[in-house]
């Protein structure tokens, strides 16, 4: 990846007639069209591809949230781009946005201006790149960003409760990219602009396209390509779908994975394998790039809730070695870190110090992970010949660095600029990789001070960390620590607090009705967070998404690695079964979850819970009210 130009003025690309205009254009070689609000910022998607292609000599247009329902204007108002038409469906699945696990119809939109609802569609890769073709059948479209990336082969759609196809069996686009797009978007342009035919482009790392049969190998070699399962026998077959999913998952998180194909219909669906981690030269050129890290002016006046959490945020790395089962991150951004230069982050502390409404608070120095910034193998070579999807489950890699020095020192540097007053870390801590024993001692006691200094001078009065349940056969099947190890942190957390004299909280995060999650199970996780005097409120019902193990074992029954048989809950009366027992400490749970525990024998809990006797009856499974939400007792987010 190559970016050279030298940029002297601030603006954004345009997304109108008359900024095109006003630039003085006479053509357009890219138009990209987004689910999202245009936000100028490193962390949004369209954003950085539009800053990519703009850097290497492009003429880029965006056309954020177009209106598909009228006489699709929007859509022609810019006219022909001279090489292709670029869609995002923005920075989260269309369906994880718009519907609660519940399959209720959400009622706001963070990444909409004022948060407003209904401003795209359901499934916007399908319906923007139709509408294109539709009108433009000779110009190519590319299709990207997380919903296209994670339904790029055959996947269980919670939605409509189906197993689907590829989404380029429903949307007509010529080309897709997965996971972090710069490296492909700029070979396509590239190639493109060379005068090569969009049809020609059918080896780039990262892409995935719809192919005749008849170009699936009929001896595939074995060390550069895999024949999955088709599509038509995964829908019959469950145990096939399971086994698919153990191979795309292996071949996603390797250093560069084969070609997959996938025989769907009287088509193939060849996925080419991952480009290798960016460097850090690659991943600095992309975050130097001259963003206005603003929301584009048309939005002047109107708030948009994604804005206002990163609008001082400051992204350290890319990628997630923690490979959690319900995650979609180390599919999309891979396992591998990716971690920018000192002089990179630092050159965007200053920025951030620069805008007009900065008051010395940098809201988050963080990542995927917060703490992952800079470690990986300490030997690279077998790490590149690696298969596990996770270097932290069932326990840390051997391999593993896991010195927090470099990241401290980051901390250290942006606190001596004297513009910032204090830094945060609002992205969840992998607390067990700054707790894990080294067997050098001298990372083990900058870990030690990893913690220390954390807790005592960057947490904004909570701190999130994940343990996501308590019981150890759920956390197996969620790729999570035991529960011991967060208990171990609280003690760290507690002591430090106590020593400093500080009133910070603890914020946990919990998932009900995970695959092998029974409802003795969520009781017991009630006891445990009442001995440790928590009333939860970051919890969540676990949704499946698209290319995620959870998924697969929601949708299979099976554990895909070791096709042992998983229990779910599936049906809202056992989802909300479940999901009561964060809520024991409100009366009106009380009745019901005492007659659930006689039910299932375990007096012995419902004495842990409510040893002073059980009280007046209340009504069983009474919906949370405004007020509830409101203060706290339950997440507006996560609501069910």
């Amino acid at each position: 990846m190559s970016i050279t130009t030298t940029y002297t003025n601030k603006q954004w690309l345009p997304t109108t007639k008359k900024e095109i205009e006003a630039l003085g254009w006479d053509y357009i070689d890219i138009i990209l069209f987004s689910g999202d609000a245009y936000i100028d910022h490193p962390s949004m998607g369209t954003a950085v591809i539009g800053r990519v292609l703009e850097a290497s000599g492009y003429r880029v247009a965006i056309v954020p949230q177009p209106n598909w329902r009228d006489d699709l204007r929007d859509f022609t108002k810019l006219g022909k781009p001279r090489l292709f038409f670029g869609v995002s469906a923005g920075a989260m699945d269309s369906m994880v946005n718009h519907y609660t696990a519940n399959r209720r119809k959400r009622s706001d939109d963070a990444y909409t201006p004022n948060a407003k609802a209904g401003m795209r569609p359901d499934y916007p890769t399908i319906v923007y790149s139709n509408v294109l073709k539709q009108l433009y059948p000779d110009v190519p479209v590319i299709v990207g960003g997380i919903e296209a990336s994670m339904r790029r082969l055959a996947h269980y759609d919670y939605w409509q409760d189906t197993l689907k196809p590829s989404i380029l069996a429903e949307c007509k686009a010529d080309l897709l990219i997965y996971g972090m797009g710069e490296k492909p978007i700029l070979d396509i342009a590239n190639a493109l602009n060379a005068g090569i035919n969009i049809t020609e482009l059918t080896d780039i790392p990262q892409t995935a396209l719809k192919c005749a049969k008849d170009k699936a190998p009929e001896m595939p070699d074995s060390k550069k390509e895999l024949i999955l399962h088709s599509f038509e026998n995964c829908k019959r077959n469950k145990k096939l779908h399971a086994e698919n999913f153990k191979n795309i998952e292996i071949e996603s998180n390797r250093w560069q994975g084969r070609t997959l194909w996938q025989m769907t219909g009287n088509y193939v669906i060849k996925v080419n394998g991952t480009n290798p981690p960016m460097t850090e030269a690659e991943i600095d050129a992309s975050f130097d790039l001259p963003y206005t890290r603003l929301p584009h002016p048309r939005y002047k006046g109107k708030r948009i809730p994604a804005y206002e959490m990163i609008r001082h945020s400051i992204n350290l790395h890319r990628g997630c070695f923690g490979g959690c089962s319900f995650c979609t991150i180390s599919a999309h951004q891979g396992k591998f870190i990716a971690s920018r230069s000192k002089e990179s982050i630092l050159k965007e502390v200053k920025r951030v110090c620069d805008m007009e409404d900065f008051k010395g608070y940098i809201s988050d120095l963080g990542g995927p992970s917060a703490n992952m910034y800079k470690l990986g193998g300490k030997n690279i070579s077998k790490c590149k010949t690696c298969t596990r999807p996770s270097c932290l489950h069932p326990l840390p890699c051997p391999n593993l660095n896991n010195d927090h020095s470099e990241l401290l020192d980051i901390y250290h540097a942006v606190d001596t600029i004297p513009q910032v007053k204090k830094s945060f870390v609002g992205s969840g801590v992998r607390y067990d990789l700054s707790m894990h024993r080294s067997d050098n001692e001298n990372i083990n006691k900058a870990n030690r001070r990893y913690n220390e200094e954390l807790i005592s001078n960057h947490v904004s009065g909570r701190l999130k960390v994940a343990p996501e349940h308590t019981c150890d056969g759920v956390l197996k099947l969620m790729r999570k620590p035991s529960f011991k190890q967060f208990e171990e942190f609280k003690r760290i957390f507690d002591k430090i607090n106590a020593d400093k004299g500080l009133k910070q909280q603890l914020i946990p995060y919990f998932i009900s009705s995970h695959p092998g999650c029974n409802e003795c199970d969520m009781a017991e996780l009630a006891v445990k967070t009442k001995k440790l005097n928590f009333h939860l409120e970051q919890v969540q019902d676990f949704t499946p998404t698209p290319m995620t193990m959870s998924t697969e074992m929601y949708y299979t029954g099976y554990n895909p690695y070791t096709m042992e048989s998983v229990f779910t809950a599936h049906s809202k009366e056992e989802k909300l079964a479940q999901r009561k027992y964060f809520f024991w400490y409100e009366n009106e749970y009380k009745h019901d979850i005492i007659h659930s525990l006689q039910r299932i024998k375990r007096h012995d809990l419902i004495a842990e819970l409510y040893p002073g006797g059980t009280g007046r009856t209340f009504v069983a499974n009474k919906p949370a009210s405004k007020n509830d939400i409101k203060h706290g007792k339950i997440s507006r987010k996560n609501k069910f």
